[in-house]
């Protein structure tokens, strides 16, 4: 069975320094039917205007990636760690115990568009921890990424939760499948462009939620950039 999260129905705030899409509910925005899907809580798409972005705050308890579309992420947090994020790499943050972070657009002159997602973890507790990788975008292209994963698999980065994270970007007309093993669900973000997920056509900010399914074929209608997540 596949349940479309349509763009157009998603929560939308703005602030005048941040333009934000909720996918599941999300600070004031609460929809009772989309409360998070599995271990996936939080899937939220912002724009952040240039020399904007969120000053040092804190989380428990919660695995964070952070997936920059366009533009840099400068980011700074409690145990050390700063730097800025370039499109399409990959910020893993295990808040565990306890931790705090900053992240602002690093250009004074254009906004940085990102995906933030936030991933329940199999235990609270956990030592607060930071990783970030690069992937080159021929890795991705035309096939699926695996960019984060409960093992670190094939150089992924690492969370604490059975939930494997791909990444691609087809070309026209090219198509990818994934197969779902028993008990096993997967959630779809479009992040650019259009695609067939099965019999459905899902445009650019569309999700979709995907339970009791083996195969799963997507083809690309246009070109396309989204991530699949695995889960249990």
């Amino acid at each position: 069975m596949i349940t479309i999260r349509r763009s157009r129905d998603r929560g939308s705030r703005e602030f005048g320094w941040l333009s934000a899409k909720h996918t599941f509910s999300f600070g004031s925005y609460h929809d009772r039917n989309w409360m998070g899907f599995r271990h996936l809580r939080v899937l939220n798409e912002d724009w952040i205007q240039p020399g904007k972005g969120f000053p040092m705050h804190p989380h428990r308890d919660m695995e964070i990636l952070t997936v920059v579309l366009e533009g840099g992420l400068k980011h700074k947090d409690s145990t050390g760690t700063k730097g800025i994020i370039r499109p399409w790499d990959i910020q893993r943050m295990s808040a565990g115990k306890g931790i705090r972070h900053s992240e602002y657009n690093a250009s004074s002159k254009q906004p940085v568009h990102l995906m933030q997602i936030w991933i329940l973890p199999d235990k609270r507790g956990y030592k607060p921890s930071y990783e970030e990788k690069a992937f080159k975008p021929e890795a991705r292209r035309n096939k699926l990424m695996l960019v984060a994963s409960p093992n670190g698999a094939t150089g992924s980065v690492t969370i604490h939760q059975d939930v494997r994270l791909y990444a691609s970007v087809l070309e026209k007309d090219r198509t990818v499948t994934h197969t779902l093993a028993p008990k096993r669900y997967a959630w779809l973000q479009v992040a650019s462009g259009s695609l067939k997920l099965g019999t459905h056509t899902l445009r650019e900010g569309d999700g979709a939620a995907i339970q009791a399914e083996t195969k799963l074929t997507i083809k690309a209608l246009e070109g396309a950039e989204f991530l699949l997540f695995d889960l249990v």
